[in-house]
C-alpha cells in the first residue's frame, strides 16, 4: 500500500512537472502565434505584441484540464523546463522581430512539437495515476487495506475520494 501511495505521489509530481512547462510552452507557442497574425495582417517585423498580452496569454488562464488543479511549485530548474528554454535559446528566445517569417514559422512548429510531446507524457501519466488510484479504491473496498485514520487517515480518505470521483 505505501508503495502505491509513493508511485502515485511521483508520478503526480511528473505530471505537475510536466503540466508546468507545456504551459509555458503553449503560452511561448501562442505569443509566436500572434506574431505571425501580426505580420500576416501587414503589421511590419518590427512591431510590439507587449498591449495584446492580455488578449494572447488569456486563453492559457482560462482553459486547461478538467482534473483539480495541484498546488503549482517553481519547476523552472527541472529537466523538461531546461530543455524548453534550450530550443527558444535556439530561436532567439523572445526577439520574435529578429526572426524572418520562415524562421517564425518554424519556430512556432517546434514548439507545436514540444507542446504536443508534453500533452502526450500527461495523457499517460493520467493512465498511470487513474490504475493506481483504482488499484488503491479496490483495496480498500475489499478490505485488503485499513483505513490508516490515525497517521494516514486524511490522505487516504482523500486518495478514496479523488479516485471514486474519477471511476464515476
Amino acid at each position: 500500500l505505501a508503495q502505491l501511495r509513493a508511485t502515485r505521489d511521483e508520478l503526480q509530481h511528473q505530471d505537475d512537472v510536466v503540466s508546468f512547462v507545456r504551459r509555458l510552452a503553449q503560452a511561448r507557442l501562442d505569443l509566436v502565434r500572434a506574431e505571425l497574425r501580426r505580420r500576416s495582417n501587414g503589421g511590419d517585423g518590427d512591431g510590439d505584441l507587449s498591449g495584446e498580452l492580455p488578449t494572447i496569454l488569456g486563453a492559457q488562464l482560462t482553459g486547461g484540464s478538467s482534473r483539480p488543479p495541484r498546488p503549482a511549485d517553481d519547476f523552472s530548474d527541472e529537466p523538461l523546463a531546461r530543455a524548453l528554454d534550450a530550443l527558444c535559446r535556439e530561436w532567439g528566445n523572445a526577439d520574435l522581430a529578429a526572426l524572418d517569417d520562415s524562421e517564425l514559422a518554424e519556430f512556432a512548429e517546434r514548439l507545436d512539437d514540444f507542446e504536443q510531446q508534453r500533452s502526450a507524457e500527461r495523457r499517460d501519466l493520467f493512465h498511470r495515476i487513474d490504475l493506481l488510484s483504482a488499484e488503491l479504491v479496490r483495496r480498500y473496498r475489499d478490505g485488503e487495506a485499513d483505513v490508516e485514520w490515525k497517521a494516514d487517515g486524511k490522505r487516504a480518505l482523500a486518495a478514496f475520494l479523488v479516485a471514486r470521483r474519477g471511476a464515476q
